[in-house]
């Protein structure tokens, strides 16, 4: 996982007095990016006690002002007549970040939708079926796409004419649009046509409004993007339904993102404090220092509020996956490599004898850490899964140690070994299996680890192909990395660096239609959070490799003031 910030910041936290003690009083955190382009914290104004983060949940979530617009959003849902308003609602919900505390309402909705067979028979405007089929896919619901032939023209099977001029049911055909899976040709169709019509109707547009959502969707459709990301805007920008919830919705959403920064900071700061107390960064000059960046990953990924020690747990996990990862690529050798690689296998103590010094901290730290983890799990659930996770260290390893031969020797390897081991060696699946059973899947449930071997894959292959579409070097590093773009021109020797390019974002576009077969699959009430944070991850991962021209990360740098330091309206 390769990540670069050029630029400088500072991030201010004003924590609640819940914490401190202290009333008016502000702290700040200090984010450093450094010329080495290290993402530390750098003081930690929060005390250690995860019961303090249950405590302001609760206290926060539970409170008179808080419950009352719950209260109301909650009266709409159960008593809205009107099916499109309905829909209109969840949507909005959905794309404030805010849902989870109507996750009731929206399923009896979405289920009443499906069961009446709502897209086919209900809805005529191609801006409502294209809504409804949205949303249901999403929630996993299995609904035919057939339903958008009857926008076609009867005469020659193009779509008709009529639909250019309607930018509402063109941005909802698009965003539909991508919940496809392979072979489902009328999408495709669906996507090209309201792709190149609101293409023509931005040249066209007189409205900043008009085009700047226009943009918006084309660049970063829904459904492939972060809700987290997008949720400032629609809120700012939220007029209401039919006259009704611009006030009452944009109140509550701004109180549950105060609510949940705070538990961010509160995460991060955790997460600041353990990274610190292994004591890697200050015996290994070398390696990333950057627990913020870890951190983004499960704040991103899980986003339930109540998800809090998950998202620390996992991202003590994401920290070794970039530590290890520097180990290959900018301190050992061949051998040491090797020895390593045999150590994380074996899982042993006693094999912190055989390595290197240097390497010592380090596998100690990944030891006691992951079993750690499992015992935690095993607490909690039942089900010790520590074999099962110190296993995907040893296939980490495995594929980080090919990946050193081949650069070592001066192998370009082919693309299709090129992928099968990148697969791997992208990170995806370790975390992935972590999650699996930090989620509590597994125990009394239908769903089992090869169950999610599909979906981990998709995700492993949308983050190798988009790590090697960027072109920034990454953390000032000495150590080299591999491309699949540098595998295809080997092979296909006419090809220019643009088309290679294109071939790229051809397969990551195929990846996404498998996730999302395996997402609708997956989407059993006991397996739901997995699928989502899954989807989630894929979601994550532009943001952490769309490098601008100075190599710099701007879209990953905003995110991150978003969602830690600031308010909606910023």
């Amino acid at each position: 996982m390769k990540l670069s910030f050029m630029a400088n910041i500072t991030i201010a936290f004003y924590p609640s007095q819940l914490y401190l003690g202290q009333i008016g009083s502000k702290r700040s955190i200090q984010v450093s990016c450094r010329s080495s382009n290290k993402w530390n914290v750098q003081e930690d104004p929060f005390k250690e006690t995860s019961h303090l983060q249950t405590s302001y949940y609760n206290d926060g979530f539970n409170s008179t002002k808080f419950g009352l617009l719950v209260k109301d959003v909650k009266y709409a849902l159960r008593t809205q007549i009107n099916s499109t308003n309905n829909l209109v609602l969840v949507d909005a919900l959905q794309r404030m970040g805010i849902e989870h505390h109507f996750q009731e309402e929206i399923q009896s909705i979405l289920q009443k939708e499906y069961e009446q067979g709502a897209c086919f028979y209900k809805y005529q405007n191609h801006h409502d079926i294209s809504l409804c089929f949205r949303l249901l896919r999403q929630e996993g619901y299995h609904v035919s796409a057939d339903v958008f032939k009857k926008f076609k023209n009867n005469d020659d099977g193009t779509f008709g004419l009529n639909l250019s001029q309607d930018v509402n049911g063109l941005i909802g055909l698009y965003e539909a649009s991508q919940l496809g899976v392979e072979g489902e040709h009328i999408l495709d169709e669906v996507a090209n046509f309201s792709g190149d019509h609101l293409n023509a109707c931005l040249a066209n547009s007189d409205s900043c409004d008009e085009a700047r959502i226009i943009k918006e969707t084309l660049k970063y459709p829904y459904h492939k993007s972060l809700a987290s990301c997008k949720a400032k805007s629609f809120i700012n920008n939220f007029k209401g339904i039919n006259g009704w919830g611009r006030s009452t919705l944009q109140e509550l959403a701004n109180m549950d993102y105060s609510i949940t920064k705070e538990m961010h900071q509160q995460e991060l700061a955790q997460v600041s404090r353990w990274w610190k107390s292994l004591g890697l960064a200050e015996e290994l000059k070398l390696l990333r220092d950057q627990p913020l960046k870890w951190y983004t990953w499960p704040m991103a990924v899980l986003q339930d509020p109540r998800m809090s020690q998950q998202r620390i747990e996992l991202a003590k996990c994401i920290s070794f996956v970039y530590v290890i990862d520097d180990i290959f690529d900018v301190y050992g050798t061949i051998e040491d490599l090797t020895l390593f690689t045999q150590a994380v296998n074996r899982w042993e103590l006693s094999a912190m004898v055989d390595l290197p010094e240097y390497m010592r901290s380090t596998y100690k730290a990944l030891y006691n850490t992951i079993n750690s983890i499992g015992y935690n799990i095993y607490k909690i659930y039942g089900q010790n899964p520590t074999q099962n996770l110190r296993n995907t260290w040893g296939n980490l390893c495995n594929a980080f140690l090919k990946e050193a031969k081949w650069f070592a020797s001066g192998v370009v390897p082919s693309t299709n070994e090129y992928l099968k081991n990148g697969l791997v060696s992208s990170g995806v699946g370790t975390i992935l299996v972590h999650m699996f059973y930090i989620l509590g899947l597994g125990v009394n449930s239908n769903i089992h680890l090869e169950d999610i071997s599909s979906m981990s894959s998709s995700g492993a292959m949308i983050l190798r192909l988009w790590d090697d579409l960027g072109s920034a070097k990454d953390e000032n590093q000495e150590g080299k990395d591999g491309s699949y773009i540098e595998c295809y021109m080997k092979e296909n020797k006419d090809a220019s660096i643009e088309l290679a390019r294109e071939h790229v974002i051809k397969l990551i576009e195929d990846e996404w239609k498998k996730l999302n077969k395996e997402h609708l699959h997956l989407m059993s009430p006991s397996s739901r959070s997995f699928s989502k944070a899954s989807l989630n991850s894929a979601r994550m991962v532009p943001l952490m490799y769309s490098y601008d021209d100075k190599q710099s990360l701007p879209i990953l740098q905003q995110y991150i003031k978003s969602m830690l330091y600031g308010d909606l309206s910023m």
